[in-house]
């Protein structure tokens, strides 16, 4: 009886000490809330080719972003980012979802192809999944990882593969995937965005590293009032964009491979989703089913069908 007792406490230490990490990691999560002034640096620092030019340096910076909480439940935190200029101009940043032992993700490949992957749950146990999306909700990357709580520190370290970031997508075609190694760190001023990339040409399942970077993201808690605009900007939007959230989920639960054309009839997706968002913003409340028509349909013009293997050439999160 007394070993049955003692195992029985030992299993419920076991339980308490998880739920205790667990509140940790959401409280570092929701951590990176609030409104920041930020900045956003980048330098290429090391490439083998010797006739490699290193490029420009990338600094830019923003008065005003407001990260806040836009969906919660027991397992996810969606947190959206809105970005504030000249005061009343609000622009739809990116998104990042966390949730508690994701099983499924879908991992980005090259050329705007996603893989979907499952894990087992033995493999995730204790980890949160980061997605991160587009201004439109179209997915960008993926990363499994632990966060960690120690000699006061917080932090979350991930390895993914993604796309070519907005600065650059446009102006370079010497490489088709970015190996990002992202690390979110909470601070005494709000949180940093820490990155260690490699620009990589991926090439009939053959990597050729260009080019390494250093991104440096720094959040910097600042006045509320600085994002009013963004809070009320919310507050009329925040219907479609509920909306627009649940189309996607729609396709990512489909648990296929997923290919988007980048543009449809010389329109970007961005471009239908926010003017169809200007008219119906204040209609999704009214007639959800007529905006999610709308929404899904505009997402369905941009889904290439193809039939890819979600295996064979899947890369690994962290």
């Amino acid at each position: 009886m007394k070993k049955f007792i003692t195992a029985a406490a030992v299993l419920l230490t076991v339980a308490a000490t998880a739920q205790t990490k667990k509140q940790q990691d959401v409280e570092a999560i929701k951590g990176m809330c609030g409104c920041h002034a930020v900045k956003f640096d980048y330098a290429e620092t090391f490439a083998s080719d010797t006739s490699y030019e290193l490029h420009d340096q990338y600094h830019t910076s923003a008065p005003a972003e407001w990260v806040f909480v836009a969906e919660e439940s027991e397992d996810k935190i969606v947190l959206q980012h809105l970005l504030v200029i000249q005061d009343s101009i609000i622009i739809k940043h990116w998104r990042q979802d966390w949730t508690y032992q994701e099983t499924n993700i879908h991992e980005f490949y090259k050329d705007r192809t996603w893989k979907h992957k499952e894990f087992k749950a033995d493999e995730v146990t204790g980890q949160w999944a980061q997605e991160v999306y587009q201004v439109d909700d179209s997915p960008r990357y993926s990363g499994l990882a632990t966060w960690v709580h120690v000699d006061g520190k917080h932090y979350w370290e991930s390895t993914v593969d993604a796309p070519l970031p907005r600065r650059e997508y446009t102006k370079r075609s010497d490489y088709n995937v970015m190996q990002r190694t992202n690390k979110q760190i909470l601070t005494d001023y709000g949180w940093l965005h820490e990155q260690d990339n490699l620009k990589v040409l991926r090439d009939g399942g053959k990597d050729v590293v260009i080019v390494q970077e250093r991104g440096l993201n720094a959040y910097h808690k600042t006045d509320k009032s600085k994002c009013q605009a963004a809070i009320e900007w919310w507050n009329k939007n925040e219907a479609f964009w509920a909306i627009v959230r649940t189309e996607w989920d729609k396709v990512f639960d489909e648990k296929k491979d997923l290919t988007l054309e980048s543009k449809v009839d010389n329109k970007l997706m961005w471009s239908y989703l926010f003017e169809l968002g200007d008219e119906m913003a204040m209609k999704s409340k009214e007639n959800p089913k007529k905006v999610a028509k709308e929404v899904r349909e505009i997402i369905l013009k941009f889904q290439k069908d193809t039939s890819m293997t979600s295996t064979s050439n899947s890369t690994k999160s962290n």
